[in-house]
């Protein structure tokens, strides 16, 4: 299985987003990016972590480009540090490669995804660092809770595959 590590707003709706995708084995919440040791929700604000989501894959059923593609299309890579009502670093668009392989293919998916938008594309791509799994209770949250919701785009994403809201 191969990892690729994305922050795109709000990391239930990314996780949901994720675990709909054919070759997708294990989508895990956490944080990345940030200075802190062992940090807990609680923690994020102001610690340079970003909500994170760890996905794990079979690179024989899908491909890094195609998680790219999902990534592109579950937020707006336009707004700095925000998506929605949800504002702070915490909430800031970034890809966190975990080999030369996936820095290259990041960085010509930015350029691609570029020409499908007016604003520039304000998405980091930066090596990663330590993942730190989020508490149990941000696992799968959104299937766990189904009143509540996240702002990033995953419905209309899933709509549009066919998925489940």
């Amino acid at each position: 299985m191969k990892k690729a590590t994305f922050a795109a707003g709000c990391f239930w709706g990314i996780e949901k987003a994720y675990r709909a995708v054919k070759g997708v084995t294990k989508v895990t919440s956490g944080y990345m990016g940030g200075d802190l040791d062992s940090p807990s929700y609680e923690d994020i604000p102001g610690s340079g972590h970003a909500e994170v989501v760890q996905v794990e894959f079979d690179s024989k059923k899908v491909s890094y480009e195609e998680l790219l593609d999902v990534f592109w299309q579950i937020h707006d890579p336009t707004q700095l540090n925000k998506q929605g009502p949800d504002v702070g670093e915490q909430y800031r668009s970034a890809i966190f490669y975990h080999s030369d392989e996936q820095k290259k293919i990041a960085l010509n998916s930015k350029k691609k995804a570029q020409k499908n938008y007016p604003k520039k594309i304000v998405t980091v791509i930066e090596k990663a660092g330590k993942f730190y799994k989020a508490e149990e209770y941000h696992q799968n949250y959104l299937e766990k809770n189904p009143a509540r919701h996240c702002s990033i785009m995953v419905d209309q994403f899933l709509a549009k595959k066919g998925g489940k809201k």
